[in-house]
């Protein structure tokens, strides 16, 4: 951290200087702190400068030039992300900081770090990294600026960047350096990318594949007549003096099958796939669209090929990505001797990120649900690695005995999905060929494994640790996967949930569902039976707390309307509420960009993706959300006019919101912290009062069922995601039976004869 650091330890110059947006601590969950364990364990000399002043070059020169490189990183999240809320307002406070002060880093940090340490010694390497880095290594659509922008490799003049996860290529790229090897000269390695100039190929064995351009038809030539008896012209080929070439008389080999699959396999590894150059795509949505695609489909890494993206005059080369890491070499990132705390210099300073993780374990990486607003698989991968249960049951012992402050409660065993530990392909050949975009999505393949027995097992043991008291599970939970073992989802609520588990369906509606690649409803309506079931049996009170995105790509206004009213159906008023924020290269981003769907093959004429862009409609589908706030009553009063539904304006148990009333602008919605639960037992009233009347508003479940006659007899149908009946006009002022009875769909064709109602989960 600083000169008298160095000089204490008798360090005449760094081999490596770690430059990190973050407050430095020394924990496993914070990347620049497994990064430089993991180099010093290779004996390396590690500096880390933390949050350096950017307005100079002098903060990047306090440690001296690094024998090495420079490793540049904007943190642990994105640097817009942290800085910017979905409406690009600034944030007031920033997690990673101490005290969360605000404003200790720059915009776009990553590229104004390397820009400062390439000014600071001009002639060090410079090699940068990150979730940042590796959501920028092409061109990308960038939100806050609303526009295309280059690959991060030209703008921060770095000499290589190094995406996914790290460590392998940052290990073997630190030793080559070392041992003399010229930065400029190492372009093999995975899971790195660098400029090249432009036509560049690794050797003559190697092809180019275009992808620069979206099939379009082109001419049709006529087949040629067998039977026609026309005699062929040999003269308009000759010339007069042309020799006759020798005949070659080569032998044929014939080959194996596993001879040719190893040729193809050798073959498909030296191509190289040229995406649309960055020239092209800035001013083309539809050519963004389409790159985004390949990109996409080249992220196996037992398949994947190299990618290349003409940047001017010059390319930018990006490698296939790393290959994951194996169970061994996970323990051996995780055990390794961290202090588990913050820099001493910090002193008593708060620091937020540090709060919420200090008493949890990261279990394993990765995520194989492919949503399409999430960068993870960009980042991370969709392989699970996972540490092994000895490793994860040593950090728990060592927070029990090292870390202030523990009093017997783990905050969570989990990573970026909580019941992924351990779940893989049945088949490795299969796993390496495969080219879907998501395990799970539109159906959980018959390949993937989804016995939780590992995980069940990890659960116990971790119970059984002496002076651990409780065991929570707070990272967010895949459902549909979930309700596969019946057995996992009894042990997680009987023992490992603190009242409230948080689960993300993030939508009710199928065609918005579609365009995040989630299951249906449905598989919510499955797993919450099961979660009350054994609540009840455990004779515990506890909540499910749904997370939902407004103004999605793909979302209407009736959309968000049919969502709104289910929330209502269901009793659920929602605190925190986010609106889609497109973050580079995720694939709702290029919808949100391009307007057009890059799940399926891209065109001029492919589908249309509708998105609400103004920051009025934005709005307005983010009190949707919070339809019981009366800060947001006028916004839905003018939304709900609009769409013609002013029905559902009143003050009955039928309207979603109130009609206005003198001084409702003093009112409040619950206070700050507060959560609405739902019920637990269907029907269930919130208050006193007297019992309704069979088929009276305050009944909900006898008002559906006295509605259905009703609203049959009208030419309504129901609603396959919430069972509720819709009127077929599209304006019905009659007085509704209840608030089922509302909420409109779009037409669909009639199931097939001889068929049920369509599954929630696909």
């Amino acid at each position: 951290m600083t000169r008298a650091e160095m000089d204490a330890l008798g360090w005449d110059v760094c081999d490596v200087i770690l430059v990190t947006g973050d407050a430095y601590i020394d924990h496993p969950s914070f990347g620049m702190a497994l990064v430089g364990r993991l180099l010093e364990a290779q004996g390396y000399k590690v500096g880390i400068i933390s949050q350096p002043d950017w307005h100079s070059a002098d903060a990047f020169r306090a440690l001296g030039k690094p024998r090495l490189y420079f490793g540049i990183t904007a943190g642990n999240m994105d640097s817009m992300v942290n800085r910017y809320t979905a409406d690009r307002k600034i944030r007031s406070d920033d997690a990673y900081t101490p005290n969360g002060e605000p404003n200790k880093r720059p915009d776009r940090a990553v590229t104004v770090y390397a820009q400062r340490a390439r000014e600071a010694f001009p002639d060090a390497a410079v090699i940068i990294g990150s979730i940042e880095a590796s959501l920028r290594r092409i061109a990308h659509y960038d939100y806050w600026s609303d526009k295309v922008r280059r690959s991060v490799l030209p703008d921060s003049k770095a000499d290589m960047l190094i995406f996914g996860n790290a460590e392998r290529a940052l290990v073997d790229l630190t030793h080559r350096m070392n041992a003399g090897e010229d930065i400029k000269d190492i372009k093999d390695l995975r899971g790195t990318a660098f400029m090249v100039p432009a036509g560049w190929l690794p050797g003559p064995d190697w092809g180019e594949q275009g992808s620069a351009r979206v099939d379009v038809p082109g001419n049709v030539d006529a087949h040629p007549d067998p039977y026609a008896m026309a005699q062929e012209d040999k003269s308009a080929c000759a010339t007069d003096n042309a020799a006759k070439a020798p005949e070659v008389i080569k032998p044929i080999r014939i080959m194996t099958r596993e001879e040719r699959q190893q040729l193809a396999r050798e073959q498909h590894m030296r191509t190289v796939v040229r995406l649309p150059a960055y020239e092209t795509v800035k001013d083309d949505p539809v050519m963004y669209a389409h790159a985004s695609r390949v990109f996409h489909l080249e992220s196996n890494p037992g398949n994947a090929r190299a990618l290349v993206q003409g940047h001017g005059e010059r390319d930018v080369w990006i490698n296939p990505p790393p290959l994951p890491l194996a169970m061994d070499e996970m323990d051996g990132v995780y055990d390794m001797n961290y202090a588990r705390a913050p820099h001493p210099s910090y002193g008593k300073a708060h620091i937020p990120a540090w709060e919420m993780i200090r008493f949890s374990v990261n279990i394993m990486r990765g995520c194989f649900g492919g949503c399409t607003f999430c960068s993870i698989t960009e980042h991370e991968g969709r392989i699970i690695q996972s540490r092994s249960e000895p490793s994860i049951l040593r950090e728990i012992e060592h927070i029990r005995d090292k870390t202030k402050g523990f009093t017997g409660t783990i905050s969570d065993l989990g990573g970026p999905t909580a019941n992924m530990y351990r779940l893989a392909c049945k088949d490795k050949k299969i796993e390496e060929s495969c080219r879907r975009l998501s395990c799970v999505y539109p159906s959980i393949c018959v390949n993937l494994g989804t016995d939780h027995g590992k995980l069940i097992s990890l659960y116990r043991k971790a119970r059984a640790i002496p002076g651990v008291k409780k065991i929570l599970i707070s990272s967010g939970l895949r459902y549909d996967l979930a309700v596969r073992s019946p057995e996992y989802v009894k042990e997680l609520v009987t023992h490992h949930v603190g009242g409230l588990l948080k689960i993300a369906p993030e939508h009710t509606e199928s065609n918005v569902l579609s365009k995040m690649m989630k299951p249906g409803i449905g598989a919510y309506d499955e797993f919450k039976a099961m979660f009350d079931k054994f609540s009840v049996e455990a004779g515990k009170k506890q909540y499910l707390i749904p997370y939902f995105i407004a103004a999605h790509p793909g979302t209407t206004d009736e959309d968000m309307l049919n969502l709104a009213l289910w929330l209502k159906k269901n009793n659920f008023k929602l605190d925190q509420v986010q609106t889609f924020m497109p973050t580079p290269m995720a694939m709702a981003t290029t919808m949100y960009h391009s307007r057009r769907n890059p799940l399926k093959r891209v065109s001029q004429d492919s589908e249309v993706v509708e998105t609400a862009r103004s920051g009025k409609v934005r709005k307005a589908h983010k009190a949707f959300l919070r339809y019981y706030d009366p800060e947001n009553w006028p916004i839905l009063r003018e939304a709900l006019v609009k769409m013609g539904r002013g029905d559902l304006i009143g003050n009955g148990e039928k309207h979603l919101i109130p009609a206005w009333t003198p001084g409702e602008e003093n009112l409040k919605a619950a206070p700050e912290g507060k959560r609405a639960m739902p019920t637990l037992a269907p029907g269930a009233r919130s208050g006193p009062g007297p019992k309704p009347a069979p088929g009276a508003a305050g009944g909900r479940h006898a008002a559906g069922r006295a509605a259905v006659p009703a609203a049959v007899a009208r030419g309504g149908r129901a609603n396959a995601l919430t069972g509720s009946l819709t009127a077929r006009e599209s304006v019905d002022t009659k007085a509704r039976a209840s608030i089922l009875d509302t909420i409109k769909v779009k037409a669909k064709p009639a199931a097939p004869a001889g068929k049920g109602a369509p599954r929630g989960r696909k």
